[in-house]
């Protein structure tokens, strides 16, 4: 029988005790006031993807919540996940897929879609390495959102290394689904730059982002540059339209601006 991938961050990026952790993140969702449209105060849409931060909570949380606060019109539709996030301890030609039957945070266990996983493991630039995954705190961080957000679903989570743009989108593109199925890419900007520096190269990221632009977004802009373009790639080709929900940095949390770390999240419609 498969194993459980265990939680590597539980305690660190968030809290391991599953009462403060649900409590920390529904206090994040709160806290998001989605703007209503049109005459009749309609809701907004719920994305097909999104482009969340992977940082501690207490530094990006907020930030991450602007988008999966976007969910709550679809917690029972959303039957699937695919989860893509950049390694950060491992270094891969690729992308990598884990063999794990599930991800366990303290919230409990989101089940794989193995389906789903068997459907790319043939085509080129994917692998299978739970050596990629044991550390990598990129996609952990967002399933405990996710868990509160959706009732039930189930996960496809990919690291993404060395990886061109056309891989990653030619997989995305396999696993794209329709209304059951959630894109959500982990990365956060720019990285240890002076506040004012880091604002700008935000700034341009965001720009790149917002025009679908993958040959625009630089690796030093976002850690998680290659699965960004991704999405880039594949959301530019299916005509989507991106809005940006939330743009800061550490020091707006912290006070101090010599070396921050930029997040921003982006909702794809």
């Amino acid at each position: 029988m498969k194993s459980l991938r265990k939680p590597a961050v539980a305690g660190t990026f968030y809290p391991a005790d599953p009462d403060i952790l649900r409590r920390t993140v529904q206090g994040f969702l709160d806290a998001v006031d989605i703007p209503s449209i049109g005459d009749a105060a309609e809701t907004p849409a719920a994305p097909k993807a999104m482009i969340v931060p992977h940082a501690g909570y207490v530094y990006s949380g907020q930030v991450a919540a602007a988008a999966y606060a976007r969910l709550a019109g679809v917690r029972d539709t959303i039957r699937r996940v695919v989860l893509v996030g950049p390694t950060h301890w491992v270094r891969i030609k690729g992308l990598a897929a884990s063999s794990a039957r599930g991800f366990e945070t303290p919230l409990g266990t989101v089940p794989l879609d193995g389906p789903a996983l068997n459907t790319v493991l043939d085509l080129p630039g994917i692998q299978v390495s739970d050596t990629a995954h044991a550390e990598e705190h990129s996609l952990e961080v967002q399933l405990p959102f996710l868990q509160e957000v959706l009732s039930d679903f189930r996960l496809v989570p990919l690291v993404v290394g060395e990886a061109a743009t056309h891989e990653v989108a030619r997989i995305l593109d396999a696993l794209w689904g329709g209304g059951e199925t959630l894109v959500v890419i982990s990365s956060d900007l720019s990285h240890f730059h002076d506040y004012d520096s880091a604002c700008r190269l935000d700034r341009s990221a965001t720009k790149a982002i917002e025009g679908l632009r993958p040959e625009a977004l630089g690796g030093t802009q976002a850690c998680g540059a290659r699965p960004i373009r991704g999405l880039l790639a594949a959301a530019r080709d299916r005509g989507l339209k991106t809005t940006t929900v939330a743009l800061q940095n550490s020091g707006d949390v912290t006070g101090t601006s010599d070396r921050v770390v930029g997040y921003g999240a982006y909702v794809f419609h």
